[in-house]
């Protein structure tokens, strides 16, 4: 399987062992590394778009990332066991997240999938062509979480410095 992960072009496009990754949703600090992939190449642009809060159409034109296809074989991932406002909730929800993500990992899950929490509900339909580009059908972004450094993993810059296009904003989910 194919994940997809956003990434700053200076750095590595996984977290090692021994790096300083700062806590997030499912991970608190000094539980890295834990990696973070999208199902979709939209789903891993709204993350970063959610993360560092850029809604406003302009600052698109200054973001400079790399977009990784990242091979993640087939990995069995657990499902992520919360109530899907917890899944798509603010800051506040993130120890409800790092709850589960523990709980998976004691039970010897390698990661999880999870719903995205920065793609909209249906956004995730990609495109298809039919007489010019037309919506794909309405599908759940999900989001990717595998625990540990991950030197297995072979992945492709699809993107060297890029950035979203301005359309995708309408399908992020920001906290309120």
């Amino acid at each position: 399987m194919i994940a997809w992960r956003n990434a700053d072009p200076r750095f590595p496009f996984l977290w090692e062992e021994g790096g300083s990754q700062p806590a997030a949703r499912w991970h608190a600090e000094g539980e890295g590394p834990v990696q973070y992939l999208s199902d979709t190449p939209d789903g891993a642009w709204a993350e970063f778009l959610r993360h560092e809060d850029l809604r406003d159409p302009e600052d698109l034109s200054y973001v400079r990332r790399s977009l990784w296809a990242v091979d993640i074989g087939s990995e069995h991932l657990a499902s992520a066991e919360l109530p899907a406002e917890t899944l798509t909730g603010d800051a506040g929800s993130y120890s409800a997240c790092r709850q589960e993500a523990r709980r998976l990992r004691s039970s010897g899950s390698s990661g999880l999938r999870a719903r995205s929490a920065a793609l909209m509900p249906g956004a995730a339909g990609g495109w298809r062509v039919d007489a010019g580009l037309r919506p794909g059908g309405e599908r759940d972004g999900q989001t990717i979480v595998l625990f540990g450094g991950r030197p297995d993993l072979t992945g492709w810059r699809a993107v060297f410095e890029g950035r979203p296009d301005v359309t995708l904003l309408a399908a992020v989910r920001f906290p309120s």
